[in-house]
């Protein structure tokens, strides 16, 4: 028996999951996207979010953005307390495990987010706090040992 998961309660953050679970995970057009489950801090349930990705070798390099507000998002406080999570990125389910990215990291990635999602920009500029990166790499695929 699997453990229910639980999708993001913001409407436009449903609409992606929806959306990527009825393509069998085709990206947007120009946006390369993926599903994130997280076990909550605080429930301990399973949360799902939908994001946009770039690589750097074998991670995937998620940003903590929230659209620029002046808290960090949900999924990375859960990631923080509990690095395991899943990945669904295509037809394909990952375990992998979470790190927020280091100063030196995130200044050499920072340009690659913003180039592949403008928008990063202005929410950089929206907020105080810092805007982290969160490095994820995955340790193996969900359905095979």
């Amino acid at each position: 028996m699997s453990e229910t998961v639980h999708d993001s309660p913001a409407p436009w953050v449903a609409d992606h999951i929806r959306r990527f679970e009825e393509t069998g995970g085709r990206p947007r057009p120009g946006v390369a996207d993926l599903l994130l489950t997280t076990r909550g801090r605080r429930s301990g349930l399973l949360r799902r979010t939908a994001l946009a990705y770039v690589r750097s070798g074998d991670a995937y390099v998620l940003t903590a953005s929230n659209a620029g507000a002046d808290r960090h998002p949900a999924w990375y406080l859960n990631l923080l307390a509990d690095p395991d999570v899943t990945l669904h990125v295509g037809t394909d389910t990952l375990q992998a495990t979470a790190r927020p990215a280091t100063a030196a990291e995130a200044a050499r990635l920072w340009p690659a987010v913003v180039a592949s999602m403008p928008s990063y920009a202005a929410y950089r500029s929206a907020t105080t706090r810092e805007i982290p990166l969160v490095l994820v790499t995955p340790t193996r695929h969900a359905d095979r040992p």
